[in-house]
């Protein structure tokens, strides 16, 4: 990390604050690239001073979710060490952003980044590759999912935070990233791959000849509802007739945006509760609405979902299924329903990444540390991860999904009938 040093705004303006924080929380984010779902966040806060200590320990005690009770625990000025505490006793996506973190977080939300192109996992202290990123350096190399990493510049990973990882694939600069894996049957690999900057194509679409598409979204950020409605436009074309059915994969998705998985939500429903939040504070509270208009006019949706879907993922699972207008076929998700918040520190070049608020689907309900249960439960390796068409098949071939298609058939034939009758 960064030793940074920056000025401390003495006369603290809530107009203006609250004003950024009701925008960021439309913009909430879950990091999403190198960053574990259980990695336990570890601020390096010994370099800042006792203004800037003064002005994280205010907005905590002010906006995080729960109330901490902390006027009373720092009677004298609080030093690093005692900040530092103060943090652990918050959950695990509440940190503290050095330059470095906060300008890779705006990147992965403006659809970029510089890195390797991989999406990483940790299981008992292990590393595994969720997903490679297409074209990216990672994918070009030949790293796998579920490859597990065990050395990175020859230095072993084992039972290091994902913070720790990613620290040391950046201290490569401009040189290349020696990375060791253990691939299945023990078979050690090596390769040598530079980092570069990455446009993240979150969306990807695959129409089948039955009139069913699938887009796959593997991550939101401001782009995905162009992406969306784009890729969506783009079958509707090529099909002729209104699509007949739709198949979301969210599987491995870790989130991204709020505002990006209401917006995709709203593309679908015509009316209704997508998300609503709560915190302790009032532009923490809301309640999202959808608008009308349906781009698909009620063709059914299906929407995958796997342990690795979480936040804004499961915002828009939730959103399609309490609203009827989906159901969810996979596994259990991940269960990460909390919000986090960027709020500026000093001269903005810095941030406090607080949890301001939890979300609640639109029955009502929590699913943080709980996740959603699918209406139909399929185990991961009964579905292709890779060939699209193979997943629209399997998909069809479900009872509950498959009676949903032969009642859109019928409407897709009158539909057929009245062009020709025209």
């Amino acid at each position: 990390m960064l030793n940074t040093t920056y000025s401390y705004k003495a006369h603290f303006s809530p107009a203006k604050f609250f004003t950024q924080l009701s925008f960021l929380l439309l913009v909430s984010l879950l990091c999403l690239i190198l960053q574990s779902f259980q990695a336990v966040a570890k601020p390096s806060l010994q370099s800042l001073q006792h203004q800037q200590l003064n002005e994280i320990l205010f907005n905590i005690h002010t906006y995080y979710v729960d109330d901490l009770k902390l006027q009373n625990t720092f009677v004298t000025q609080p030093d690093n060490l005692q900040v530092e505490a103060l943090f652990e006793r918050l959950d695990p996506y509440s940190k503290y952003l050095d330059e470095t973190e906060l300008d890779a977080i705006f990147s992965s939300t403006n659809g970029r980044y510089t890195g390797l192109g991989i999406e990483v996992k940790v299981e008992d202290g292990r590393v595994y590759i969720v997903s490679t990123i297409n074209n990216s350096p990672a994918a070009l190399a030949g790293l796998q999912v579920n490859d597990e990493v065990i050395a990175i510049n020859q230095q072993p990973i084992l039972d290091k935070s994902i913070e720790e990882v990613a620290k040391l694939i950046r201290q490569s600069g401009q040189s290349a990233v020696d990375v060791a894996v253990k691939r299945e049957k023990d078979t050690e690999l090596n390769f040598s791959i530079k980092r570069q900057q990455i446009n993240l194509q979150s969306v990807h679409g695959h129409l089948a000849d039955t009139g069913v598409a699938l887009i796959s979204i593997n991550s939101f950020n401001n782009h995905t509802l162009h992406d969306v409605a784009r890729e969506l436009a783009k079958m509707q074309v090529t099909n002729s007739f209104p699509l007949s059915g739709l198949i979301i994969d969210l599987r491995d998705n870790p989130g991204g945006t709020l505002q990006g998985a209401i917006e995709v939500a709203d593309l679908f429903l015509d009316n209704g509760t997508i998300v609503s939040t709560k915190g302790r504070f009032n532009e923490a509270n809301q309640k999202y609405k959808a608008h009308k208009g349906d781009i698909l006019s009620g063709a059914p949706i299906a929407v995958l979902i796997n342990e690795n879907s979480a936040s804004a993922a499961e915002i828009l699972a939730a959103a399609l299924r309490d609203n009827q207008r989906a159901v969810l076929i996979g596994e259990t998700s991940f269960g990460k329903g909390s919000v986090q918040s960027l709020i500026p520190l000093g001269n903005g070049n810095t941030a406090l990444k607080l949890t301001t608020a939890r979300y609640y689907t639109p029955a009502g309900q929590s699913i943080d540390g709980k996740g959603i249960t699918p209406d139909v439960s399929i185990n991961q390796t009964m579905l292709s991860e890779i060939d699209q068409g193979v997943i629209i098949k399997n998909i069809q071939e479900l009872a509950l999904f498959s009676s949903l298609l032969d009642r859109q058939d019928k409407k897709q034939l009158t539909a057929k009938q009245l062009v020709i009758m025209q």
